[in-house]
């Protein structure tokens, strides 16, 4: 418990430090602008105009503004309930509070709590006596209402719509730096798998027409006829034949492509593996080829990727087992097309070494392609490269797959923001809409002029005088009320009670009549104020 205490006031300090570091010249003077606009707008023509504050009390008056404009940016719900609580606090202020309620409070179950919490505080708050009219309780409860719509629930959902549609453009605008660096990474990815790509091709073309060039000039370099010269020169040959190969698997071998399209040349597909052979058969290797089942058309793809395999394994055959016999099989099985090479061990026995870099891009072409890539040693001394590749084109095994989801995303986010204010703004206004429209639906009859009240004099008879009186009851005033403070009706009288057109708020009460009959004729007229509370 004192753990979780210590981090929320640690965070509350950390936020407020924020805010502090974050203010500007311009949000200054508008603070300073609103604690005074809320001041002079309630002290006139606010409710403590009448009561001419002065001295120490308009001093208290002030301090207590002051206190509580700068912390509602701390305490948003405590100061707006707070604020409630305190009796002598105008309307302008408490507009105040709850707007910036609603613009700082993030989580909607806290607005939702502090705003009920502060309409309990209103109701407990209101002072049920002060009014100039007595009404019934209905009425005054819709009254009641609408000052707290109008004054709490309004400015609070009002600002809390604007946080969400600030918090909403915010985030568009951070999608939309994010989409821009995004693009300019993608944009170079897509530069970098293509120089890769060529790169591969490179190796690949390139470190094969290498390996026949130093195969074949070894082969030369056998030759009984040729003189010294010659074979200095074959030698040279075969030497920069070889040192190019390791420079150009140290330049660009190590530069691999992760994914992207495939638009390599359409020449180098499976039915080119034949030339393929036929050019290592020419540079000298002992090579046979081995063709098996029914053909099938494949996809670009999966043949470009069949010729790599094919092409990868009579390199690694010349470069690390020359003189050993290769095989290079292509079998169209029922499901799937298996492209496999393997070479004997080496004549003399020595080794080029491990199998180089060029692997690294045979499985990921493999791979791309949607097949499987098998390379390792044989029982025999020897070396076996083979892959399964698939009939049918298949999607990159990478490809993200939500990202369409994660692009629309946003614009759920942005059909939806705000709507539960202006739901809550729409529910206020209809209750107060509709409350003073059932009210103003409701039969209401005039009061009594003063016109007829100074027409109607003692004495008159009883028909006369009710010619000049309102039919019915004012639907505002409850019946019993009207006559509970008057003065004891005279005996054997008949007396009804009607409100007068001519209040007084001043008076904290109503002014009401009384007329009373007997023997068919009016025997008093009295007024008296019904005082509220009494």
């Amino acid at each position: 418990m004192i753990t979780a205490v210590r981090t929320r006031a640690d965070a509350v300090c950390a936020d407020t430090l924020a805010r502090l570091k974050a203010l500007t010249p311009v949000r200054v003077v508008g603070e300073v602008v609103v604690m005074i606009a809320a001041i002079l707008l309630d002290l006139w023509p606010g409710p403590w105009a009448e009561e001419k504050a002065s001295g120490w009390a308009l001093a208290g008056f002030i301090a207590v503004y002051l206190v509580l404009l700068p912390l509602r940016q701390v305490f948003p719900a405590v100061v707006m309930i707070g604020g409630a609580a305190i009796p002598f606090l105008g309307p302008a202020l408490m507009v105040v509070l709850s707007y910036t309620a609603g613009r700082r409070i993030e989580s909607w179950v806290k607005a939702v709590v502090s705003t009920a919490v502060t309409f309990v505080v209103v109701v407990l708050m209101w002072d049920w006596d002060a009014r100039p009219v007595d009404i019934e309780p209905v009425y005054g409860m819709l009254i009641l209402v609408t000052i707290f719509g109008v004054g709490v629930a309004l400015p609070f959902l009002v600002g809390r719509y604007l946080a969400q549609r600030e918090a909403l453009v915010q985030a568009m605008r951070d999608r939309e730096t994010r989409m821009q660096g995004e693009h300019k990474m993608l944009s170079r990815q897509v530069r970098l798998r293509e120089r890769s790509r060529i790169a591969q091709d490179m190796h690949d073309s390139l470190g094969h027409r290498l390996s026949l060039i130093s195969v074949h000039a070894g082969a030369l370099a056998l030759d009984p006829s040729l003189g010294d010269k010659q074979r200095e020169a074959i030698g040279v040959l075969r030497s920069a034949a070889l040192t190019g190969m390791e420079e150009l698997r140290a330049i660009i071998g190590v530069l691999r492509a992760e994914d992207g399209p495939d638009d390599d040349p359409a020449t180098r597909t499976v039915e080119s593996i034949d030339s393929l052979v036929s050019d290592a058969r020419k540079a000298g290797v002992l090579v046979s080829l081995v063709r098996g089942g029914q053909a099938h058309p494949l996809p670009s793809r999966v043949s470009h990727a069949a010729y790599r395999v094919a092409q990868e394994g009579l390199t690694n055959a010349a470069k690390h087992s020359p003189g050993a016999a290769v095989q290079v099989t292509v079998k169209y099985e029922p499901d799937a097309l298996v492209v496999e090479v393997r070479n004997n061990p080496s004549r003399s026995g020595s080794s080029g070494g491990e199998p180089g870099v060029g692997l690294i891009g045979l499985t990921e072409r493999v791979r791309v392609a949607g097949g499987i890539l098998h390379v390792g040693a044989l029982p025999s001394g020897g070396f076996r490269i083979a892959a399964v590749l698939p009939y049918e084109e298949t999607a990159l095994p990478d490809e993200p797959e939500d990202e369409q989801d994660e692009t629309e995303s946003p614009q759920g986010i942005r059909k939806w923001a705000g709507i539960g204010s202006i739901a809550g703004a729409s529910t206020v206004l209809a209750i107060i809409i509709g409350g003073f429209t059932y009210l103003g639906a409701q039969p209401v009859t005039e009061v009594v002029t003063q016109q007829n009240l100074d027409r109607i004099q003692e004495g008159q008879s009883e028909a006369e005088v009710m010619k000049l009186l309102p039919s019915g009851d004012e639907p505002l005033v409850g019946d019993g009320e009207r006559k509970s403070q008057a003065s004891p009706e005279p005996a054997g009288a008949r007396c009804v009670y009607h409100v007068t057109d001519e209040q007084s708020y001043l008076a904290k009460g109503t002014r009401v009549v009384r007329f009373c009959f007997r023997d068919g004729k009016l025997v008093e007229k009295k007024i008296h104020v019904q005082r509220t509370g009494s």
